[in-house]
C-alpha cells in the first residue's frame, strides 16, 4: 500500500520521502512503481516523461526522523497491527512539525486511539486507501474523535486532488468497507468450511450472480488472510459481536502460514512470482 500511495502523491506533483527500514524494501517498492508506471505508459495514459518526473519526485529514506521532519503531512502505511501503529505514531508525533497532518492508512483500527498516543489528536486522521492504489478511486476518510473540521476539509479536498472519491466516515470499527467486506468474506470462508460449495463455485456464484468483479475467498488471498483475521479480530473486540468471530478454517490456514497471493497459497495456490491462480488442491 505504500508504494501505491507514494507512487499516486508523486504522479499527481507532490514530492515524497518514501520511508521505511530496510532499504531493500524500499528498492522493491521503486520498482513496483516502476513497473505500474509502465503498465499506464502501455495503455496511453502517461508518457515517459510523466514517469521519469514522478519517479523523480520520490526520495527513499530509512530514517524516520529525517524522512517526515519537513512534511506537511506524513500517511503511515505499515501493516494492521495495533502495537506497531502506535509505535510509529508516537514517534511521527516527535519528529514531524507540530502544523503537520498525521494521518493513517488503516481499514479498521480506531483513529481516537491511534491519535491518544500523539501531542496533536486535533491533526490525527484516516486515510483509507483502496488496493491497488493508483487504479481504486475510494478514499474513506476517517475523522477521529478530536480531529478538526479544518483538517478532514483538507484532506478531502486532498483526495480529490489524488483523482480520488473521498468519502466522510465516523470513527467505528471497520469503518465501512471493512465492516461490510469482512463479515461478507468471513461467511464465504465458513461455506466452504461448511461444506456447502467448494472454492471456485463459491467465487462463481459471487461474481456471475452478484456482479462481483473478484470472488470473495480470491478477494481474501489478495488482500492476506492474516490482515482478514486481524481486521475480524478488530470487528470482534470492537463491537463485542459474536457474528464478527473468524472462522476456525481462517485461523488454521493463517496459523499454518496460507496467508494467500503473497505466501504462495491460501485458497488458490499462486505460481511463484506473480498472481496466476489454480484452486488448491485440498479443496477441490
Amino acid at each position: 500500500m505504500g508504494n501505491g500511495i507514494a507512487h499516486v502523491f508523486a504522479q499527481n506533483g507532490f514530492q515524497v520521502t518514501l520511508v521505511d527500514v530496510a532499504s531493500a524494501a524500499l528498492d522493491k517498492a521503486l520498482a513496483t512503481i516502476a513497473k505500474n508506471l509502465d503498465r499506464q505508459i502501455a495503455k496511453g495514459a502517461l508518457s515517459e516523461a510523466d514517469k521519469s518526473a514522478t519517479l523523480q519526485r520520490i526520495h527513499p529514506m530509512t530514517d524516520l526522523k529525517e524522512g517526515v521532519a519537513n512534511a506537511e503531512l506524513v500517511v503511515e502505511a505499515a501493516t494492521e497491527n495495533i502495537n506497531l501503529k502506535l509505535k510509529i505514531f508516537a514517534d511521527i508525533d516527535q519528529f514531524a512539525p507540530a502544523t503537520a497532518i498525521l494521518a493513517t492508512n488503516t481499514s479498521s483500527i480506531s483513529i481516537t486511539k491511534i491519535a491518544a498516543v500523539t501531542q496533536r489528536p486535533a491533526n490525527v486522521i484516516g486515510m483509507h486507501f483502496m488496493n491497488p492504489v493508483p487504479v481504486m478511486k475510494l478514499v474513506e476518510v476517517i475523522r477521529g474523535y478530536a480531529t478538526t473540521d479544518a483538517v478532514t476539509t483538507t484532506i478531502m479536498d486532498l483526495s480529490r486532488q489524488l483523482g480520488k472519491v473521498p468519502v466522510e466516515v465516523n470513527d467505528y470499527p471497520g469503518f465501512v468497507a471493512n465492516r461490510i467486506l469482512m463479515p461478507m468474506i468471513n461467511e464465504a470462508i465458513y461455506t466452504l468450511y461448511e461444506g456447502v460449495s467448494g472454492v471456485e463455485e463459491i467465487d462463481t456464484v459471487m461474481k456471475l450472480g452478484m456482479a462481483h468483479p473478484m470472488g470473495p475467498l480470491q478477494l481474501a488471498d489478495f488482500i492476506g488472510l492474516d490482515v482478514c483475521l486481524a481486521i475480524l479480530r478488530v470487528l470482534q473486540d470492537g463491537f463485542g459481536n459474536p457474528k464478527y468471530a473468524p472462522c476456525p478454517l481462517l485461523v488454521n490456514m493463517v496459523t499454518a502460514g496460507k496467508l494467500g497471493a503473497k505466501s504462495g497459497e491460501g485458497f488458490y495456490a499462486y505460481a511463484p512470482g506473480v498472481k496466476e491462480l489454480v484452486v488448491a488442491e485440498r479443496f477441490r
